[in-house]
């Protein structure tokens, strides 16, 4: 049997079922992270609890802290970052829930390599500190840690972003780049910037650039392959 998804104008991602090692994706929004660990190799199921239309894989509506984790090789979780962001208003910090402790916990009890991501003044040890000029990713801002339970820090060289750099965050352009670039960013722009052009205008300001997670899940499967840890499935 076999999956196949439009990932966007050019690319359909297919993935033939029970043939790759499954990665399961908490908190998966419209599907940032798990294009780039399908890139990677993986066979990706995405959960959240608000429905997620634009998703590109098999998907479930339901809640991340609850559902069921056996029966995959490894797991990615983005809980919620607004109570760690920056961008968050003032008047609405502390109205964010914070579950990266107890989300940690519960990957933790499953037993199988995991990886958590969130922004970068959230509690977490950053083994993957990535922004979008690791990646040539013209001019975007989008710093992002990752914490694992398999890999050590990783450097990666400082952020250097030259020419006024594009921060995807909230619903448009802060000030301080409208005031460098004289006008407001476009959602085509910060689409193009991101590597995504499948998500509406609230589905990519929480998203995370697939490039980031292809990054670290051909890690994630160079781990899962030389420790002998892929479950054996029948096709």
């Amino acid at each position: 049997m076999m999956g196949t998804s439009r990932v966007n104008n050019t690319e359909t991602v297919t993935q033939p079922h029970g043939s790759k090692p499954r990665l399961l994706d908490l908190f998966c929004g419209a599907g940032g992270c798990s294009v780039g660990y399908a890139r990677a190799g993986f066979e990706v199921v995405g959960v959240d609890i608000k429905p997620q239309k634009n998703y590109p894989f098999e998907f479930h509506q339901a809640d991340a802290m609850t559902y069921p984790l056996d029966g995959f090789d490894a797991i990615h979780a983005s809980p919620p970052c607004q109570g760690y962001s920056v961008a968050t208003p003032n008047r609405l910090k502390g109205t964010h829930p914070n579950l990266v402790a107890s989300c940690r916990e519960r990957l933790n009890e499953a037993g199988i390599p995991w990886v958590m991501e969130n922004v970068y003044r959230a509690p977490m040890r950053s083994d993957f500190l990535l922004c979008g000029c690791h990646f040539n990713l013209g001019q975007l801002r989008r710093k992002r840690i990752f914490e694992t339970n398999w890999s050590s820090m990783v450097l990666r060289p400082p952020c250097v972003h030259t020419g006024c750099a594009i921060t995807v965050a909230g619903h448009g352009t802060t000030a301080s780049e409208r005031k460098l670039r004289g006008r407001p960013t476009t959602q085509l722009e910060r689409a193009e910037v991101m590597g995504i052009d499948w998500m509406n205008r609230d589905e990519l300001a929480q998203a995370i650039p697939p490039a980031y997670t292809h990054y670290i899940g051909n890690r994630l499967m160079a781990y899962l392959q030389n420790n002998n840890l892929l479950k054996e499935r029948t096709p």
